[in-house]
């Protein structure tokens, strides 16, 4: 799996003109799962999230994680993080899970992250979706399980 983190002040998602998912400190989590990854892959990507130390302590160090400092994180179906530029000007996105294991897999890494302590938002799997977000830092973090 794949996702891209970015620490924010506030984060939501839109489908047709209506909010569906929001957070206000914390994380914006765009995940894709690729071929061939299965739960292991989101529970690890999920325990990793959970303990990541990208929010700052009272000395301003990122010494924190999302659940030490009371945030939240939305999470954001993203199947273009596949994309393969290496050739032409078209990205391929062959490399992404089928449609139907990708939305189980999305789902089953929110429920994970949600297990593990983060209260948990999402966007709709598939919809055109407007993310709108205040980035703070900016701290933009990619990771891959």
């Amino acid at each position: 799996m794949r996702a891209l983190l970015q620490r924010v002040a506030h984060a939501s998602v839109t489908v047709e003109g209506e909010v569906i998912g929001q957070t206000g400190p914390g994380l914006l989590i765009l995940v894709c799962a690729m071929q061939g990854d299965a739960e292991a892959q989101a529970d690890q990507l999920a325990a990793k999230v959970a303990k990541l130390r990208i929010f700052p302590d009272a000395a301003g160090k990122m010494n924190l994680s999302v659940r030490d400092m009371g945030g939240a994180a939305l999470v954001v179906s993203q199947f273009t993080l596949a994309a393969d530029t290496s050739r032409g000007n078209r990205p391929g996105f062959s490399t992404a899970a089928p449609p139907e294991e990708g939305e189980r897999l999305y789902e089953y890494f929110a429920g994970q992250l949600a297990a593990q302590g983060v209260p948990v938002e999402t966007g709709r799997f598939g919809a055109d979706m407007k993310v709108e977000l205040l980035n703070d830092g900016p701290v933009t973090i990619w990771m891959e399980s």
